[in-house]
């Protein structure tokens, strides 16, 4: 198949995906490429840009599947699990480690679904890797995150300033600044943590390419890239690789 007919065929695939369950929107978020097959992701939309968000994957891009709940117990057991996908949802993943106790070593075996494991490491990409245009995005009156109408692209000086990019998903430093360094922030757009104080410094990589879009690469997620056209409102990122992060980084520099 063509790369123009299968991008109809997602194209299509997610206008029925819209239809069905009534969203305002569905982004196509990226491939996670399994040994067997490859998993298509999706997000749809409802009302709060951040909030209410569902994610689909799909082996065909027919039939689109809810990602299942993660809890504490599977993001654990998501972290000790090494290796490629498989593409098979249902594949059981099995790793014995090593542990002591009062002196004596046991061994335990993890046991943890396909389809959860994907689930874990979609919500640990998206927390450090989904990123967007400071003022891209507001919080209204009523808390709820949406587009900003009037933000109309970052100026290309700043485009390639890392403190240009915030993290699209709920602040994890942001609420550790003092009040003098709060005083400096605009409450309806500086609600998410900014990408410049990620650690280690340089674990992003900005380039200005041709027709002066900038790109954004994360060095931890490998196949994570996000883009914005100064002086537009165009902005995205995508994901696209074998959903395994890049531990070494902190040592890289």
């Amino acid at each position: 198949m063509s790369v123009t007919g299968a991008e109809n065929r997602v194209q299509t695939s997610l206008a029925i995906l819209r239809s069905q369950n009534k969203f305002q929107q569905v982004y196509f978020w990226g491939k996670i490429l399994g040994i067997k097959d490859d998993y298509l992701i999706a997000q749809g939309i409802t009302t709060d840009q951040m909030k209410d968000i569902k994610t689909f994957y799909s082996l065909d891009c027919v039939t689109w599947n809810l990602m299942p709940p993660v809890d504490d117990d599977i993001r654990k057991k998501s972290e000790k699990i090494k290796g490629r996908f498989t593409g098979d949802p249902s594949y059981e993943f099995e790793q014995t480690e090593t542990a002591e106790v009062d002196g004596m070593t046991s061994e335990q075996t993890i046991q943890l679904r396909e389809e959860e494991r994907l689930s874990a490491v979609l919500e640990k990409i998206i927390e450090d890797g989904a990123v967007v245009p400071r003022g891209a995005f507001i919080k209204n009156a009523k808390g709820i995150v949406v587009n900003n109408s009037n933000f109309q692209g970052l100026q290309p000086l700043d485009a390639v300033k890392l403190s240009s990019y915030l993290h699209f998903r709920e602040a994890i430093q942001l609420h550790k600044k003092s009040l003098i360094q709060k005083e400096k922030l605009e409450p309806a757009i500086d609600f998410l943590d900014n990408i410049e104080e990620d650690i280690p410094k340089g674990c992003w990589s900005v380039q200005e390419e041709r027709g002066h879009q900038v790109t954004l690469r994360s060095l931890y997620w490998p196949g994570l890239t996000a883009y914005h056209i100064p002086n537009t409102a165009k902005f995205g990122y995508c994901y696209h690789g074998y959903g395994e992060k890049n531990n070494d980084i902190p040592f890289m520099f």
